[in-house]
């Protein structure tokens, strides 16, 4: 595994505020995920009738597994998004793809927007992207969304991803998708030209 985000992972975005990162705290989080991941729009996460006692045992699995982490993501102090940073060496999907030195895996949720912002998630995946890759170990990111969750690859290919393969992972059939550092910084430049 890589080595730890710098605590937290900070960024201003104009027009929008200032994104944060730090680890996710298994007492005060919980509740606060348990109402995200349980809400329609996140039926994709998998945990549509979860119970809080379901959300902490699973990042609490996450938190003592030793090769995936999650964070939680703020927006101006308020919590708004969630990361986990995982090696797909000993990940599942390192098991449907060769796994290459400086491969890191990626998931994220947003909230329910309370107030939306125009551009909000783009600068969320901006801002993940940001701190996976102030990693020099980090060469390149990986994710396996359902194949279903269109959104998601709208957005993986407007950041710089690039689609590999449709995979049958235990709970989904998925896009495995990659995004190098190059990929990325040659999106991010395209996203700011218009």
């Amino acid at each position: 595994m890589t080595r730890a985000l710098p605590e937290p992972f900070r960024r201003y975005i104009a027009g929008i505020g200032t994104l944060s990162l730090r680890p996710f705290d298994l007492i005060r989080d919980v509740p606060t995920l348990h109402r995200w991941v349980t809400q329609p729009y996140a039926k994709y996460w998998g945990l549509l009738e979860a119970s809080v006692d379901d959300v902490r045992a699973e990042y609490l699995r996450i938190a003592s597994s030793g090769h995936h982490d999650a964070f939680l993501g703020e927006h101006d102090g308020r919590p708004a998004f969630l990361m986990e940073r995982y090696d797909p060496a000993a990940d599942v999907v390192g098991t449907v793809y060769d796994v290459a030195p400086g491969d890191v895996g990626m998931h994220v949720l947003v909230a329910p927007p309370t107030e939306p912002v125009h551009g909000f998630t783009g600068a969320v995946f901006e801002t993940i992207m940001d701190s996976l890759f102030s990693d020099p170990l980090v060469d390149r990111v990986v994710v396996e969304p359902d194949i279903r969750n269109t959104k998601i690859h709208a957005l993986n290919e407007r950041m710089g991803f690039r689609k590999h393969s449709i995979v049958d992972l235990p709970d989904k059939r998925a896009w495995l998708s990659f995004c190098t550092r190059d990929q990325y910084a040659e999106a991010t430049r395209m996203n700011e030209a218009g």
